[in-house]
């Protein structure tokens, strides 16, 4: 293994500027083998999640390639997401890794919930081809988004709208009561399972897509009523979204992962606390990120026109990625060129102990043949 090191890297972005506090809208670490500067580095970046530390850098650095960490101006922030802004500041660490870092293949990484952000990063590269945030405009800058080689996607959700809308508790009732429920649609009531009956799940993802657009159609109206105020925007809390089927009943799109639970822990208590993906929006952050009529955040669209080699790599222990949306994944990519991977172990890859660097040397042979 080659000695590395890691370095601080922080930028402004063509859409923010450092803060008064004095930080800089990006910022992340820069992982690289110590002496020679690498040809292909790595990118990872999250909607919300810090990727500076991401598990892959030292590993990737070790076998001889750049890994950036990257977070935009959103990390920790998830609350006031716009993707237009996100692709802005993704740009800034891609230009970094071929202006001052010196590489000459950069690959885009694609890990977990970042997995439609970064495919979202990589077809607008390509050619702009969303629309603003209702009420605002696309910045010039989109237009001038720095491309890249090669595409990883690791363990990856399909898309923002589609993981929170598998996820959601469509028996909810009464959106600002966490504690409402019907009957019929409560996955946790034993009267309905597990098993759940395919007539369930039928009725269950029905009433999941539709609590999706009901929330929409309500942001879209209390914009329009905000508007006559004078105001410009608010924010709401959103509950109960740990409550996909598959986190009870492993016969649907089974796997080897361990039901009953998910990254919160038990799944009810999950579901019914305050912890969960979406909980603090604003409308426009809702419209951006996680609806399925208006986000930009979806996956198949931009996947659809990402036409560099894929590799897709999904572990069979994961009990938030199933092999279904990573098969989904892979038939969106455009790409001629591509490689479906299951591995074993969990989410992030912390069990068994092999689990990381195995994913690591799979990267690592698969970029090896293509001439990264």
């Amino acid at each position: 293994m080659t000695q590395w090191q890691r370095d601080f890297v922080s930028l402004e972005s063509a859409t923010s500027v450092r803060n008064g506090a004095g930080f800089m809208p990006c910022q992340g670490l820069y992982y690289h083998p110590t002496g020679q500067p690498p040809k292909t580095a790595l990118i990872a970046t999250h909607y919300n999640v810090d990727f500076s530390e991401h598990y892959l850098g030292e590993l990737m650095a070790a076998r001889g390639y750049g890994f950036l960490g990257w977070n935009t101006r959103f990390r920790g922030n998830e609350g006031f997401f716009l993707l237009e802004h996100a692709l802005i500041d993704i740009g800034a660490g891609v230009r970094w890794l071929r202006e001052s870092a010196g590489v000459d293949q950069v690959v885009i990484l694609g890990n977990s919930g970042g997995g439609s952000l970064m495919g979202a990063y990589l077809s607008q590269a390509q050619g702009v081809t969303m629309t603003p945030t209702p009420g605002l405009r696309l910045p010039d800058a989109v237009h001038d988004l720095p491309g890249a080689d090669l595409y990883v996607s690791l363990c990856a959700h399909l898309g923002r709208p589609e993981v929170l809308t598998d996820w959601f508790d469509p028996s909810i009732t009464d959106e600002t009561d966490p504690t409402s429920v019907d009957p019929s649609l409560n996955m946790y009531d034993p009267a309905n399972g597990p098993p759940y009956s395919p007539e369930f799940v039928t009725r269950y993802r029905a009433a999941q897509q539709a609590r999706n657009h009901r929330i929409t159609d309500w942001c879209h109206a209390e914009l329009e009523r905000l508007k006559a105020s004078g105001l410009f925007d608010r924010a709401f809390n959103m509950y109960r979204t740990w409550a996909d089927l598959r986190l009870m009943d492993g016969t649907l799109d089974p796997s080897e992962r361990q039901v009953g639970v998910c990254y919160a822990g038990d799944p009810k208590a999950a579901n019914f606390g305050p912890r969960g993906i979406g909980l603090t929006n604003t409308l426009r952050t809702w419209l951006s990120m996680w609806s399925l009529r208006d986000s930009h955040c979806r996956g198949a669209p931009h996947l659809n026109r990402i036409t560099q080699p894929a590799l897709v790599v999904q572990s069979l222990g994961d009990t938030g990625v199933f092999p279904c949306d990573a098969q989904a994944i892979f038939d969106a990519l455009g790409s001629a060129d591509k490689t479906l991977e299951m591995i074993t172990g969990d989410h992030y890859l912390q069990t068994p102990a092999t689990a990381r660097d195995h994913a690591a040397d799979l990267i690592t042979d698969w970029l090896k043949t293509h001439n990264a």
